[in-house]
C-alpha cells in the first residue's frame, strides 16, 4: 500500500460512516500525519503511537571504512537515521 492507497481507505472509511470529506481533504489529512511524524523526528523527537510503533532518530558516529572493489580507505560521515520500532500488538498481529 502506497500513499495514495492509504488516503483512498481513509475516505472510504469517513464515506461509510457517512461524514461528508472529499478525496482531497482525505489526501491532505495522510499528507500532515507523515510531515507531522517527520517534523518531529528532525526535532530529534521521538513518536510513540499506542498499539503500532516508535519512530526515532539513531545517530551514527562518524567511522572509516573501505571500499570493497579498490580497497580504499574512506571516511563516513556521522549522520541521523530514522528508526521504527514495532509495538508488542503489532507484532503480534503479522505473526
Amino acid at each position: 500500500m502506497n500513499k495514495v492507497q492509504l488516503a483512498e481507505k481513509v475516505y472510504e472509511m469517513h464515506t461509510q460512516k457517512g461524514i461528508d470529506v472529499s478525496k482531497k481533504h482525505a489526501e491532505e489529512v495522510v499528507d500532515f500525519v507523515f510531515d507531522t511524524i517527520a517534523g518531529s523526528l528532525k526535532k530529534g523527537e521521538e513518536v510513540a503511537i499506542a498499539g503500532f510503533g516508535a519512530f526515532a532518530v539513531k545517530r551514527s558516529a562518524a567511522r572509516t571504512a573501505r571500499n570493497p572493489r579498490t580497497g580504499e580507505v574512506v571516511q563516513v560521515a556521522a549522520s541521523n537515521k530514522p528508526k521504527f520500532r514495532a509495538a508488542k500488538a503489532l507484532k503480534e498481529l503479522v505473526k
